[in-house]
């Protein structure tokens, strides 16, 4: 095999902690999507109504596809809402909407974290590309020296992945934060309904926290590797 039992047993914890999480995530958001919320409004007018509040008339907000797809393009500045988002008005669909209204508002006031996330996109991209062929390479069988080599560029890449994993969580926990705020300020989410959408919302969090936390653990994973070459 090219891969050792180390790096197999982290595939396959990371993917069960995440498909755990993303289990509970599509509960939650089932749940609330089952909760109509007293407002009235559908998830494209909430979304509307947060960015006007902020000023935010160029950014718009469309119809997607699929099921919990929804985000914010900082290139074309246009907020992206499932089916079940858009023209929902429940629950759940007010707590993603107006979470992904933070993304907007983050991106008009040049939030760092942000904007040091989209500066490396490029980046990451190529890192995701690349980090499996050069894994493959590093664990083959090649010579020590060329073995070495290729796990240093794998740490090296790994860690760019790592990063970006990392610095993605204070983008999400204040997009919440931004988007709970206007809730309750507006009217459109209190009490019981706020909690919901607290909850929802904290459960989509904790997918970016099994993605960074799954990231820097194969980093270490093969900062071990190369130590034990030595």
């Amino acid at each position: 095999m090219v891969f050792d039992t180390g790096y197999m047993l982290i595939v396959i914890l990371t993917a069960a902690v995440g498909g755990l999480i993303g289990f509970i995530l599509r509960a939650k958001i089932k749940k609330y999507s089952n909760v109509p919320i007293s407002a009235g409004i559908t998830g494209a007018e909430v979304a509307r109504r947060m960015l006007e509040h902020y000023g935010l008339y160029d950014v718009q907000v469309v119809e997607g596809r699929g099921v919990l797809t929804d985000h914010y393009n900082p290139r074309t500045k246009t907020i992206s809402l499932s089916p079940e988002i858009y023209r929902g008005r429940t629950i759940a669909s007010t707590a993603v909407a107006a979470h992904e209204c933070g993304h907007a508002v983050q991106h008009a006031e040049a939030y760092q974290w942000l904007e040091m996330r989209s500066a490396i996109v490029p980046l990451v991209q190529f890192s995701a590309r690349a980090q499996q062929w050069v894994l493959i390479g590093a664990f083959a069988g090649v010579s020590a020296g060329l073995g070495n080599i290729l796990l240093l560029a794998c740490v090296f890449l790994f860690s760019i992945t790592a990063f970006f994993s990392v610095i993605t969580l204070p983008v999400e926990f204040d997009a919440t934060k931004r988007g709970l705020a206007w809730l309750d300020s507006s009217g459109i989410a209190r009490g019981s309904e706020h909690d919901g959408a607290r909850d929802a919302l904290k459960w989509a969090a904790m997918t970016y926290v099994a993605a960074a936390m799954s990231a820097m653990i194969m980093v270490l994973y093969l900062i071990s590797k190369m130590g034990n070459r030595r």
